[in-house]
């Protein structure tokens, strides 16, 4: 499992025009699975993106997770997160899991951080997205189990 993990200020997903997430400040998730992704990767996951401490205290050191900070969650499946471009000019992604697969994985990963008691938007699994955000900080870093 691989996540892409940004601190915004808002976050914005649309499908073909019509809003299917929308978040104020928080963490935007851009989330990718293999075939090998158990449920124990999930939790991990979803406790790592709770806990992570990355929103400014008063001093305004990163010191508080989006929990403390009453943050909310975006969460958008992205296949190409496994993307292999080592070699030729076209990405291969024999490494992302099939929708079959895939698709159970990410409800998983949405209802454990739902569980968190933050609230969590969502993407639209398998359409063509557009993502708006506007980056915090800049605050971006690669989770990965």
């Amino acid at each position: 499992m691989r996540v892409v993990l940004q601190r915004v200020s808002r976050a914005r997903v649309t499908v073909e025009g019509r809003v299917t997430g929308e978040i104020g400040r928080g963490l935007l998730l851009l989330a990718g699975f293999t075939e090998a992704d158990s449920d124990d990767a999930l939790a991990w996951m979803a406790d790592k993106v709770v806990g992570l401490r990355i929103f400014p205290d008063e001093e305004g050191k990163m010191n508080r997770s989006v929990q403390e900070v009453r943050g909310e969650l975006l969460v958008v499946s992205q296949f190409t997160l496994y993307g292999d471009a080592r070699r030729g000019r076209r990405p291969s992604f024999v490494d992302a899991a099939r929708p079959e697969v895939a698709i159970p994985l990410y409800e998983r990963f949405v209802t454990l951080l739902r569980a968190s008691g933050l609230a969590v938007a969502t993407g639209e699994f398998g359409a063509m997205m557009d993502v708006e955000l506007v980056n915090d900080g800049p605050v971006t870093l690669i989770l990965e189990r």
